[in-house]
């Protein structure tokens, strides 16, 4: 079976087009679901705590919604994904601003050693240099991982997706899942090949939209 891609999300284009309009909450909502863990994980892993993470999804949902009617979708002159992470940087910077010196901020007690401290602020990704950019990337990615499962399960006969959750997710082996659900070996296996490559078509697609 094949999925109708152009059913799953509507493009980037179309949902950046409904942000314009701040009165368009089913869109907003769409744009959180989408993005928000990306943004919180890159803030975490960038050196923030919880709440400071929190508070960068929320400052950085602000900052689209003052800066997008401006924006145009032109992938020839910026991809969104990096405009997003733009977005996302300088709040980031921010948070990190209002801690103070990094020396203060880390220094424990006067029992810790110079070593660990050092390690530890090294440890902090530099929200300006490189280092973050491979972060949005990552995490980037494995958001559009998730995404394109969610896609792909929703569209599956339910079974038929746990047939496959089972097999390559959660390890069993075919035997297993083929007594578990009641097919044969062969339909295990044919899930697998199936679900995967939907997967792999959907995550390219989304690749192509969100960029």
């Amino acid at each position: 079976m094949r999925l109708n891609a152009a059913e799953l999300i509507p493009t980037r284009a179309t949902l950046i087009e409904r942000l314009k309009n701040w009165q368009d909450q089913a869109g907003w909502q769409e744009f959180f679901d989408i993005y928000w863990q990306l943004i919180y994980c890159v803030a975490r892993k960038g050196g923030l705590t919880e709440v400071e993470a929190q508070d960068v999804v929320q400052e950085t949902l602000m900052a689209v919604a003052k800066h997008v009617p401006t924006f145009k979708y032109d992938p020839a002159l910026g991809s969104f994904k990096a405009w997003l992470l733009n977005m996302a940087r300088w709040r980031i910077i921010d948070q990190l601003r209002k801690r103070g010196p990094l020396s203060r901020h880390h220094n424990r007690s006067s029992a810790s050693s110079t070593s660990t401290r050092t390690a530890t602020i090294e440890a902090v990704p530099d929200p300006a240099g490189a280092s973050l950019d491979q972060l949005w990337e990552e995490e980037w990615q494995t958001n559009l991982l998730k995404a394109a499962m969610g896609q792909v399960k929703r569209r599956l006969d339910p079974q038929r997706y746990q047939v496959f959750d089972c097999y390559v997710n959660k390890g069993w082996a075919a035997s297993k899942v083929a007594a578990a659900f009641g097919v044969s070996i062969d339909q295990v296996y044919v899930a697998k090949h199936r679900i995967t490559q939907l997967v792999k078509d959907e995550v390219a697609r989304l690749e192509k939209e969100l960029t």
